[in-house]
């Protein structure tokens, strides 16, 4: 029997709670008597806001407080973007859901609406992530691509209020707070690959909460789960995080799950990219196989040199 009250937890950030509401709504309409109650947890991403993420450390940065307190039971479930959850869940808990899932895109900001072709020589372009700087670089070598930490109203304030031409952001989480009205130009994700997961959420509960995962089967979408199960399998395989530029795109083509991948230096020159299909009901064996095309290429070299430095 599942409990009447179930507590959500969740950071704190305005597209933070909008997602958690979406959970809480989505939870209170399959079960009509239940009680849900929002608890807003700060973790490490939130607090050290000074320093690039890639040089923090990539391992829960934005979850793990929160993994910690469905540990200790001060909530049943957590709200995450998939993107920042390890590919590894902590023992004892597990991924309840994957709701259907947001764009997976990148998009650009920019001053005078220019897309990132039509950017001046030497443009500045701001961005929280290793995985678009090296995209950037790749397709733009002449930009000069720079740090930016926050939320998103927060990076795109800073943006605005600076003297950045540019901002690289996930199409998802404008869409989810309305402020799409931002975005010039959406980037293609076969194109600009996406990070593993990204656009998609992730509802996380104790392994032995057998109740509230049949509650949540109701808000499972299994074309996501096949699409971001792939992309984190290749993830996992190349045991990629922040620190490493990894990109991939799944999508649902013809009954077949197609997966495209990328793997860079941070500087965008040495770019390697593979792409396959398999079958919609063996994404981990896709995202393994892609993995595996891509060392074959020459990712190996790029992973030692970026975890040597």
């Amino acid at each position: 029997m599942i409990e009447k009250k179930i507590i959500i937890g969740t950071r704190g950030s305005q597209l933070a709670l909008v997602q958690s509401r979406w959970v809480q709504q989505a939870l209170q309409q399959a079960c009509p008597d239940l009680h849900t109650e929002l608890l807003t947890i700060q973790t490490q991403g939130d607090i050290i806001l000074d320093t690039a993420l890639s040089k923090i450390g990539d391992k829960g940065l934005f979850t793990r407080e929160i993994e910690n307190a469905l540990l200790t039971r001060r909530i049943d479930l957590a709200v995450h973007s998939l993107k920042d959850l390890p590919t590894v869940s902590p023992s004892g808990l597990r991924i309840a859901a994957i709701p259907p899932r947001q764009d997976p895109a990148d998009v650009l900001l920019s001053k005078n609406h220019l897309p990132l072709i039509r950017l001046p020589a030497a443009a500045v372009v701001l961005t929280s992530s290793l995985r678009r700087r090296a995209q950037l670089l790749h397709h733009r070598p002449d930009l000069q691509v720079l740090d930016i930490r926050g939320n998103v109203t927060t990076r795109i304030r800073k943006w605005q209020e600076g003297p950045a031409h540019a901002l690289v952001m996930a199409a998802a989480g404008l869409n989810r707070i309305q402020m799409q009205n931002h975005i010039t130009e959406r980037l293609d994700p076969m194109q600009f690959l996406p990070a593993c997961g990204q656009g998609a959420l992730a509802l996380q509960i104790r392994q032995d909460d057998t109740d509230l995962a049949a509650l949540l089967q109701k808000l499972d979408d299994p074309a996501a789960r096949a699409a971001v199960t792939a992309e984190r399998t290749l993830l996992a395989a190349l045991q990629g995080g922040c620190q490493i530029p990894i990109g991939a795109h799944a999508r649902l083509e013809n009954g077949k799950l197609s997966l495209k991948a990328m793997i860079a230096d941070v500087c965008g020159v040495c770019y390697i990219t593979a792409e396959d299909t398999g079958a919609i009901d063996q994404p981990e064996d896709l995202g393994k196989r892609l993995a595996d095309q891509l060392i074959e290429q020459g990712a190996q070299k790029i992973l030692d040199e970026i975890k040597n430095q």
